[in-house]
């Protein structure tokens, strides 16, 4: 791998996305490109920090309401599943 290739790769390495055999040779060759390739890497947390910083808060506001939606709709699930499965509940209900 050159140092260009070992660019594209820590910038996956950074977002997590690399696969976990291609996290082995990404170890192998950050090791080989010493403190260039530290300093790289050191580069791409500081630019991804600085996106995650700039996300706009509708987005995050967007996100949290999913995952609320998510967690009510598995809530509701479970209560379903719980009446049927107790006959006391449903027996209570009716």
């Amino acid at each position: 791998m050159n140092f260009e290739e070992f660019q594209n790769q820590s910038r996956l390495y950074v977002i997590g996305a690399l696969e976990p055999e291609e996290l082995e040779e990404f170890e192998q060759e950050r090791k080989k490109f010493r403190k260039k390739a530290e300093d790289f890497v050191t580069q791409c947390y500081t630019l991804h920090e600085a996106f995650a910083l700039n996300l706009r808060p509708a987005a995050s506001t967007a996100i949290k309401e999913r995952l609320m939606s998510m967690v009510r709709e598995r809530k509701q699930a479970t209560h379903a599943r719980n009446a049927v499965d107790d006959p006391l509940l449903t027996a209570a209900t009716k």
